[in-house]
């Protein structure tokens, strides 16, 4: 396609208006979510999402579930910044930042996202390697002859 047929948006800034900011991790990744009134764009590191996590239903569905337990999914835009990791744990550390700034929105959603577990930082990482081995716990090939 060339550049003057393709049709160009421009990606959502972090403007003046009223926004309310979250950060959250997974593993190695960590995300600085903005929530601003809107009409439900979520954007990661200046691309659509849809497009950022390359169609994967179910890291989709993870990325707006803090959203839609709180019903607030057509009310507020998500503008991320995202680094570290790979995919799914960026979109597990998004949705923990968009967690813990739809708390800063409004305290009384505590109620909605703790027990959904969303406001939990996911303590599990990757166990490094030991001496002796080739990753953490794989042992070398027994060889018999």
């Amino acid at each position: 396609m060339t550049q003057t047929s393709a049709v160009q948006e421009k990606p959502l800034k972090v403007n003046q208006a009223v926004k309310y900011y979250g950060t959250g991790r997974r593993k190695n990744a960590v995300a600085r979510v903005w929530l601003c009134p809107g009409k439900g764009i979520i954007q990661i590191n200046d691309r659509k999402a849809i497009e950022y996590i390359a169609g994967r239903k179910s890291l989709e569905i993870a990325l707006v579930r803090p959203l839609k337990v709180t019903n607030t999914l057509d009310r507020y835009d998500v503008i991320a910044t995202v680094c570290g990791g790979g995919i799914p744990g960026q979109v597990g550390a998004i949705s923990h930042g968009i967690s813990r700034a739809l708390l800063k929105l409004d305290p009384e959603m505590r109620k909605l996202l703790k027990p959904e577990g969303l406001l939990t930082r996911d303590p599990r990482m990757k166990e490094s390697k030991k001496y002796g081995k080739h990753r953490a716990r794989r042992g070398h090939q027994y060889r018999k002859r």
